[in-house]
């Protein structure tokens, strides 16, 4: 299981880096290992404003269908729009091409409040 230790981390799965501006949202391997093989992404609405742990969007495996919720508040900004037509890809590269959103924070003192890989690491063990 690939945790990089730049990233920061959800309980329910998702990563985080901020890039710039916005910060840069996905599932982790953890995640789409549980899943298996992903055929559809329900990318979040351009311009949606989300809170922190809130519900913004879908993913559907041959297993099973799962929420992706946002380590963080503010406006969605871009979506990964090759997920549209490869969803597999968050199979494939979950920290690189497999990226679901961008956020533009509202609140960054919450990046605080996510794991670290580490903490992450033992969450993801005891699951």
């Amino acid at each position: 299981m690939e945790i990089p230790k730049e990233l920061k981390y959800t309980k329910t799965h998702e990563w985080v880096v901020i890039r710039g501006e916005t910060a840069v949202v996905g599932i982790t391997d953890f995640a789409q290992q549980e899943l298996t093989d992903v055929v559809y992404v329900e990318l979040p609405e351009l311009g949606k404003e989300v809170k922190a742990g809130g519900e913004c969007a879908v993913v559907e495996s041959v297993k099973a269908a799962v929420d992706i919720y946002s380590p963080l508040s503010g406006k969605i900004v871009k979506v990964n729009e090759r997920l549209n037509d490869e969803p597999q890809l968050l199979n494939s590269d979950p920290y690189g091409d497999g990226w679901v959103f961008e956020i533009e924070p509202s609140d960054p003192a919450e990046l605080e409040k996510l794991m670290t890989a580490e903490e992450y690491q033992k969450t993801a063990e005891g699951s």
